[in-house]
């Protein structure tokens, strides 16, 4: 990463026309939101996988140059509630929308947006929408071109692309567009800084994504994972977790026979924390029910969503 020049006394020197500002990415659930960002700052930093509705909160991602600074909001995908989890999850694509001073609306063309959605992206017309239709490395050419002009038409987006978030083809050519848009201004991070959030938070959500690679149907969405305890040690990190499940029947199989199931999840998720902070963790993990909890406030504001 390119780095801001330093006066003699230590304090950043930002050049003349620096550029900087908040760009929110939105599409549907598995439209490659988290993707794209891993792809622009070379790390794993919002948990992406094959399911939909993986992200659950907005997820700050910082790209800076000696030019400019994007701070990209991942937001969760956006869709009709059908929780008080889910309406938790609307309200941070709202706030990362509002909050943004351009919109990135990723699609697959083999999911396009349905009407709801796409007025409640027009609501955003005053700032400039920029559509990349996604996945050009697995959709046929055709999908894509009709995909193209229906939201482009639909939308009237500032600028349109075609790009794979997985190949990153096309991925430079969006990410200049963005760039160019800033409005000028000074950084909001230092230079070396990648996201806003602690520690604690990534270890979380790389648990939680180990869940949803290794267990199917209801479990992952019945899933949230809460980091009661993190020690940063000289030696390693210690990370005390509780995995919560919606119904006391869950609870048996995210354990499994024997623990067979929460051991290679423990083990999993201990390696991709381990990669990410670089550095060894011991990492220890409980099974807790909390009945219903998606459908409670109480429990959605304690677990940390919106």
């Amino acid at each position: 990463m390119d780095k801001f020049d330093l006066s003699s006394d230590g304090m950043i020197q930002v050049p003349d026309g620096f550029r900087s500002g908040y760009v929110a990415i939105a599409g549907l659930p598995n439209s490659g939101k988290s993707t794209f960002l891993n792809a622009v700052l070379g790390s794993h930093l919002s948990i992406a996988t094959h399911k939909a509705q993986t992200t659950r909160h907005r997820i700050t991602g910082i790209h800076s140059t000696d030019k400019t600074q994007v701070v990209f909001l991942d937001t969760p995908g956006m869709l009709t509630p059908k929780y008080k989890l889910h309406e938790s999850m609307m309200r941070a694509v709202e706030r990362s929308l509002n909050d943004a001073d351009m919109i990135l609306l990723l699609a697959d063309p083999h999911d396009l947006p349905e009407k709801e959605m796409l007025e409640f992206i027009q609501k955003y017309r005053n700032k400039p929408v920029l559509l990349a239709v996604n996945k050009k490395d697995v959709r046929k050419e055709e999908t894509i071109t009709k995909a193209l002009g229906f939201l482009t038409e639909e939308l009237s987006p500032a600028a349109t692309f075609v790009m794979s978030a997985v190949t990153k083809e096309g991925l430079e050519e969006v990410l200049a567009e963005i760039q160019s848009r800033l409005p000028e201004g000074p950084p909001f991070y230092p230079p070396d800084q990648i996201s806003e959030y602690p520690q604690r938070f990534f270890a979380a959500e790389l648990i939680r994504e180990q869940v949803f690679l290794q267990y199917h149907e209801e479990i992952p969405y019945s899933v949230t994972v809460q980091v009661v305890h993190y020690e940063e040690r000289d030696d390693l990190d210690y990370i005390d977790a509780e995995i919560v499940v919606n119904r006391t029947s869950q609870k048996g199989i995210i354990i499994g026979k024997k623990g067979s199931a929460l051991k290679k999840l423990g083990t999993k998720a201990r390696e991709s924390i381990e990669e990410f902070i670089g550095k060894k963790v011991y990492l220890n993990l409980h099974v807790k029910v909390r009945e219903k909890w998606r459908d409670k406030d109480g429990f959605i504001r304690s677990f940390g969503y919106e």
